[in-house]
C-alpha cells in the first residue's frame, strides 16, 4: 500500500514539474517570435571580430554546462576570460562614463570567470554561469554584435524555481542549467538582431 502512494507521489511531482516548466515561461515567447527589424552595431570590426571571440567562447561555455562537464567547463571559462580580457574597449569611441560602464562589465565578468575556474561542481559552475549570461547580455546589448543574432533564453525552474538565464545563437533550447534532465525546458525571452 505504501508503495502505491509514493508511486503516486513520485508521478504527481515529475508531472507538476513537467507542466511547471511549460507554464511559468515568461510571456515574451510570442513577442520573440514576430519579425523584428535588424538594430545598428555602430563600432569598428575590430571590436565585434574581439567580440565574437567571445561569443564563441561564451557558447563553448553554455554547451559544458548542457553536457555537466566540469573539466570542459574549466578549460572553456578559461578560454572565455582570456578572450574577455583582451577586448578592445578604446575601438568603441564613446564618452569616457559609458566606456569606464562597459570596461567595469568586462571586469566583472572576468572575476565571475575566475569564480567557475575555482567551483569543483556543477552547480556551483552553473551559478558563475547564470551571472556570466547576465552580464554578457549587457555587454552585447550596449554595443551591438554586428551580423549576428542573439538569443536569450530562460528556464523558470532553474536555481529551485528562481529562473535563470542564458545566451544562444539559436532559437533551439538546450538548457545549461539541467542539461539531459530536462534538455528543452525554457523559452526564448528576447532575441538582439543586428545588421
Amino acid at each position: 500500500m505504501k508503495l502505491k502512494i509514493y508511486a503516486s507521489i513520485s508521478a504527481l511531482v515529475l508531472t507538476s514539474a513537467l507542466f511547471s516548466c511549460q507554464q511559468q515561461a515568461p510571456k515574451t515567447e510570442e513577442a520573440a517570435q514576430l519579425p523584428v527589424a535588424a538594430l545598428q552595431a555602430p563600432y569598428s570590426q575590430v571590436w565585434y571580430d574581439s567580440l565574437n571571440q567571445v561569443m564563441t567562447a561564451y557558447y563553448s561555455l553554455s554547451a559544458a554546462m548542457v553536457k555537466a562537464d566540469t573539466a570542459g567547463a574549466t578549460v572553456a571559462g578559461q578560454a572565455l576570460k582570456q578572450h574577455v580580457d583582451s577586448l578592445p574597449y578604446i575601438q568603441l569611441q564613446m564618452d569616457s562614463a559609458h566606456l569606464a560602464n562597459l570596461s567595469g562589465i568586462g571586469g566583472s565578468i572576468s572575476a565571475e570567470l575566475v569564480g567557475l575556474q575555482g567551483e569543483t561542481g556543477i552547480e556551483g559552475k552553473r551559478e558563475s554561469f547564470q551571472m556570466v549570461s547576465d552580464m554578457l547580455f549587457d555587454l552585447v546589448k550596449a554595443t551591438g554584435f554586428k551580423g549576428h543574432t542573439v538569443y536569450r533564453q530562460f528556464c523558470p525552474m532553474a536555481f529551485d524555481d528562481k529562473g535563470a538565464y542564458w545566451l544562444s545563437e539559436t532559437r533551439k533550447i538546450t538548457n545549461p542549467y539541467f542539461g539531459a534532465k530536462m534538455l528543452d525546458c525554457g523559452s526564448t525571452n528576447d532575441s538582439l538582431i543586428y545588421k
